[in-house]
């Protein structure tokens, strides 16, 4: 009878854990959902009245921003298409790098090697964006604008820039990025089946073949994460950009000075008022529309290589 009482009160006491246990769980799902729900109403109501104010075609296609002039302009094509292409070169240079890298980490160096180069990639996910922005202006800038020298030399067009334009913005989003990447992909990495490597090897592959056609297409999911993750931290960059971009509303070329939609909102928002500072939440607004859009496609792409 006691042993039959003791059991009844170890099922009890399951039962209760598991129902603060999923107690717990919905409310942290429900509060994430909340915050991101919130987030997303508020940028609407504090971005949405400028676009009526302005009109949706000057404000996003428009390509003159000056919002203390009279008549006043609130163009931020030009913003929008640096962010765009700032963050589409700092993927493109900074993946191939990233994914390398990791399989550099997990698949050809021995453990020595890793255990050195591993923790220097932590190190730099650790580091401040502003000290990236501090290195940049103090290094890579003065060479680009010797690099600028060189090509423009004699040009009476050309506005020399002294190093802050489009092309070292997008060095430094690449070299930011690489820490992110490098260790979701690397962890995907390791996570595939020994089994799998080993029948590859078995039928004849060499170790490259076994790695890009068997290792990094089964981990390419998770990879995928990493390149979602790397578009986010290049997309909501601001001081280190502010740092070494130059900061003026231009075309994004490499050596012109440009501004990004973050830096935009770091550069103005301290002092804008009225319809000047609706447009920065504008601004907000649009960044978050392009977030979101993003991690949309590339978890559709995702779902999509799945059912593959």
């Amino acid at each position: 009878m006691g042993s039959i009482t003791k059991t009844n009160g170890a099922v009890n006491a399951q039962k209760v854990t598991e129902f603060i246990a999923k107690t717990v769980f919905t409310v942290c799902a429900v509060l994430a959902i909340f915050a991101v729900a919130s987030m997303t109403v508020y940028m609407f109501a504090k971005g949405a009245p400028a676009f009526q104010k302005v009109g949706v075609a000057e404000l996003l296609f428009g390509t003159v921003w000056k919002p203390t002039a009279d008549p006043s302009s609130y163009g931020i094509f030009y913003i929008i298409l640096s962010s765009i292409v700032g963050t589409a070169c700092s993927i493109a240079i900074g993946v191939p790098i990233a994914l390398m890298t990791a399989v550099f980490l997990t698949e050809v160096a021995d453990k020595k090697i890793s255990a050195i180069v591993y923790p220097a990639v932590e190190l730099l996910a650790a580091i401040p964006s502003v000290i990236y922005g501090l290195i940049g202006l103090m290094v890579l800038n003065p060479a680009m604008y010797k690099l600028e020298k060189q090509i423009f030399a004699g040009s009476e067009t050309h506005q020399f820039t002294g190093g802050s334009n489009m092309l070292s913005a997008i060095i430094v989003l690449a070299i930011m990025i690489l820490p992110t990447v490098i260790n979701v992909s690397a962890s995907s990495i390791r996570s595939v089946p020994k089994e799998l490597r080993a029948a590859s090897l078995a039928m004849g592959a060499t170790k490259m073949q076994t790695i890009f056609k068997v290792t990094v297409p089964t981990a390419k999911n998770g990879i995928m994460v990493g390149v979602v993750l790397g578009i986010g931290r290049a997309l909501g960059e601001a001081m280190a950009i502010n740092m070494v971009a130059g900061g003026s509303v231009n075309i994004p070329l490499p050596f012109n000075s440009v501004r990004f939609l973050t830096t935009q909102l770091v550069s103005e928002m301290g002092y804008a008022e009225g319809t000047h500072r609706q447009v920065l939440f504008s601004v907000g607004l649009v960044l978050y529309i392009f977030i979101m859009l993003i991690n949309l496609a590339l978890m559709q792409m995702k779902k999509r290589s799945e059912e593959q």
